[in-house]
């Protein structure tokens, strides 16, 4: 297919396999669709990922952002052929140890995550993980630095400027923070009930460290703040224009979560998911996982798209070029990638 020209649209959904099928090709080429997650389903080898890449990328100018959740630890979609990521957790206790070190190993960390993902043609990861370990959230867990703000927010920064280095842009989540939240949004609708002072000083601290100002894009969470606003963080205008764009000043990407989680389903089918979603203040809009869905959006969605979110997407396009076979001459990402195999290897 020649490449369409068409601007970056508000929707990002996925693929089934490994490579793409003409019913694929046909819904990435439609004018809402900006981006494609991949999971780990989509890969077999490192060079079948580059290959996937390059179709998606060829069906479009400029071409549709590809992103995936590849975090570390027990969140990492992409393993044979891929550094062996440490658990956030780990690299806080690390900290715990010797600060510098653990700053160090933080941003090894980024910059092998990324340099490993954009030499496959994969343009962006979400994250870090921002959510603070409360000890009572199991999806977050170990996902989490630690439990104190300060801590988090200056591993989560040290990552982000291994990321940076690397070309990549960082995605903080899940705003204004999950880890107190007991409840799994994957399958249900999690409630926090503490006030917003307790929120603001402890769980968006890191949003209001200068990491904030360093992040291209945020995911809201599928959590309820029950005393703040009845409506769940990725759909709330306070949360994401009152409190996320005006009084932290955030101007990159806002994403929402996946909309096909049972946390997004109090705002009713996929269209008015979307709606709600976009209303908030979310540039793009995911949908994972349920193609049917993504099918209904694509056909029953028509949002008024401005000009500034559409820009913002585009900026999440990588700074540089990579490609696989300079990874093994390219004496930063070697001394990166060993020093994050050692730290690996004392974990096991």
């Amino acid at each position: 297919m020649t490449p369409l020209e068409l601007p970056l649209g508000p929707v990002m959904c996925d693929v089934a396999g490994v490579s793409l099928t003409d019913d694929e090709r046909q819904r990435l080429r439609h004018p809402l669709v900006g981006g494609v997650i991949l999971f780990a389903r989509n890969f077999e080898s490192p060079e079948q990922l580059a290959a996937l890449a390059r179709d998606i990328h060829a069906l479009r100018s400029p071409a549709l952002i590809i992103a995936v959740d590849h975090e570390g630890g027990r969140v990492q979609r992409f393993r044979s052929g891929f550094t062996r990521l440490p658990p956030m957790r780990a690299l806080g206790a690390a900290w715990l140890r010797d600060h510098v070190e653990g700053l160090e190993l933080a941003r090894h960390t980024g910059y092998v995550l990324a340099a490993e993902l954009l030499a496959h043609g994969v343009d962006l990861s979400f994250t870090p993980v921002l959510d603070l370990d409360h000890g009572r959230s199991s999806v977050i867990g170990d996902r989490a630095f630690s439990g104190d703000p300060a801590v988090a927010a200056s591993l989560a920064q040290a990552l982000v400027v291994g990321l940076r280095e690397a070309g990549m842009g960082a995605v903080g989540k899940h705003f204004p923070g999950h880890g107190w939240a007991e409840a799994d949004s994957h399958v249900a609708l999690p409630q926090d009930e503490r006030g917003f002072d307790q929120i603001w000083e402890q769980d968006i601290a890191p949003y209001r460290h200068r990491l904030g100002r360093q992040l291209a894009g945020v995911m809201p969470a599928h959590v309820i703040y029950t005393q703040v606003d009845p409506k769940p963080a990725g759909f709330s205008h306070y949360w994401l224009q009152e409190v996320l764009r005006q009084r932290l000043g955030f101007t990159g990407v806002i994403f929402s979560d996946d909309l096909t989680m049972e946390g997004a389903t109090v705002a009713g089918d996929i269209a008015a998911r979307a709606d709600a979603a976009y209303a908030a203040g979310c540039d793009m809009v995911l949908v994972c996982n349920r193609p049917d869905l993504a099918d209904t959006l694509l056909a029953k969605w028509h949002p008024q798209v401005s000009a500034s979110s559409t820009a913002r997407i585009q900026a999440l396009r990588p700074s540089v070029d990579r490609d696989a076979f300079d990874l093994a001459v390219e004496a930063k990402y070697v001394s990166a990638q060993r020093a994050v195999s050692d730290f690996n290897a004392t974990l096991a």
